[in-house]
């Protein structure tokens, strides 16, 4: 059994009342709530939130609302505790997919994609990415007394490029993780985390205006 988190907390800074913003005329929460309701490997969907307008919004597409406490919806609040509370209301799965309403362009072939491999894998997590700059790799930090050093080794910096290591972010559209492991280490990052690699425009994460733009001119361009 698999439960699936969507977190949409209020209060966004760079698009007021993002998750409902209008994205080719309907609201942004629209694109995750139908990717998980399509997907065969979620038995059960939750949106976890602050606000009222978005769980009234999740009421009325079948998704179960929960109601989040406030000091887990501040700026600073991680993840980890808002799927924690929502594990004390949704007791008895397996694994938890935490899908994040700003990835639009994640669809259900991707979910269900990122599950296979999480199960034929045996992982314990799985993170959804994309390709990052190899060139990360060869910036500095500085130390406790304020000495260069590399941000992963002092090799780094001085490898040539094709020399690198492939390097991924996480572009925040899928994570995969047993649900016991996840109380006992409290992240995703855990021993046998495994990445599902998509491309650019599958990664679009909406956090600006710019990007809510640049989402609707790739729908209008489909068209």
């Amino acid at each position: 059994m698999t439960l699936a988190i969507i977190p949409a907390r209020a209060g966004s800074k760079g698009i007021k009342n993002k998750n409902l913003a209008l994205l080719d005329g309907k609201p942004l929460l629209y694109y995750t709530f139908e990717a998980a309701k399509k997907a065969t490997c979620i038995d059960e969907i939750v949106l976890s939130s602050d606000s009222k307008e978005y769980l009234a919004y999740a009421k009325e597409n079948n998704i179960k609302p929960l109601l989040r406490p406030q000091e887990l919806a501040t700026d600073n609040a991680r993840s980890d505790g808002l799927i924690l509370h929502a594990l004390t209301h949704f007791e008895g799965f397996e694994n938890i997919i935490l899908l994040q309403p700003t990835s639009p362009f994640r669809t259900h072939k991707h979910i269900d994609e990122a599950f296979h491999k999480f199960q034929s894998e045996n992982a314990n997590s799985l993170m959804s990415v994309k390709l990052a700059d190899k060139e990360l790799l060869k910036a500095f930090i500085l130390d406790e007394n304020g000495d260069l050093k590399g941000i992963c080794n002092n090799d780094f910096p001085f490898t040539p490029r094709q020399a690198l290591p492939e390097v991924f972010m996480s572009n925040g559209a899928i994570y995969i993780v047993k649900t016991e492991l996840f109380k006992k280490y409290k992240s995703f990052l855990i021993p046998k985390s495994l990445p599902y690699i998509m491309n650019e425009k599958e990664s679009l994460d909406i956090n600006t205006k710019e990007d809510l733009e640049k989402a609707n001119q790739i729908l209008k361009e489909k068209q």
